[in-house]
């Protein structure tokens, strides 16, 4: 196959690659608690009170804590950034000989050998981005560390008429910083992966069309 053709194949392929619909990521499904385990008779040291498998203590009450627990994430993402550069530059340079008045080279005119040349540049660019995002979102404990984190994760699938949407997130959080209603702002997730994206008729009206993506990665301008 030859060059041109090997670059239209590719192009051609990550066009139709782009008009396939997006799917949820994989790797934010809920995680399940351990199996139960079976039940024994624990020996008596001779106390009124016996420390079950579920004890929580009261400063504890029912915050999540084990694999399997749900708590809710509070979307507060807010991004703003913007960048500017600028740049400026100037040249200028010139030098003259005087001929002499007699001899061979006494023909030449003053001005014959003088030049100067100067150049100049001037740039400016701009960029600004704002992005947010806000709601509720339930994750499970996936797994809990000695050091007091956990690791949570899930998803929210929506179906609606005119296609999918869906809200993936993971992250470490700190079981301290869990509120009494098991709540807990995004901001405070360390190594936070939120995805929302969707799929459908409203998706697919939203993209350009395939082979206008096609002639823009050909068009030299």
């Amino acid at each position: 196959m030859t060059k041109p053709s090997l670059l239209v194949a590719s192009a051609l392929s990550l066009l139709l690659a782009g008009c396939l619909d997006n799917k949820p990521s994989a790797g934010f499904q809920t995680a399940l608690p351990p199996p139960p385990v079976p039940a024994f008779s624990a020996p008596s040291n001779g106390s009124i009170f016996q420390v079950s498998a579920g004890y929580a203590p009261l400063h504890i009450g029912n915050r999540a804590r084990a694999v399997g627990d749900p708590l809710t994430i509070m979307l507060v993402e807010s991004v703003r950034t913007s960048k500017s550069a600028s740049s400026s530059t100037a040249r200028e340079g010139g030098f003259s000989l005087s001929p002499p008045a007699t001899g061979p080279f006494s023909f030449l005119s003053p001005d014959a050998l003088s030049a100067s040349g100067q150049s100049a540049f001037d740039g400016q660019g701009n960029a600004a981005q704002t992005s947010s995002l806000s709601g509720t979102l339930s994750v499970t404990i996936a797994e809990v560390y000695p050091n007091g984190t956990a690791l949570v994760r899930g998803q929210k699938l929506l179906e609606l008429s005119q296609g999918q949407e869906w809200v993936q997130f993971s992250g470490l959080v700190r079981l301290t910083d869990i509120d009494g209603d098991n709540r807990i702002t995004s901001n405070r997730v360390a190594d936070a992966r939120i995805v929302y994206s969707g799929r459908g008729a409203v998706q697919i009206a939203g993209r350009e069309g395939w082979l206008s993506r096609f002639f823009n990665l050909l068009t030299p301008f």
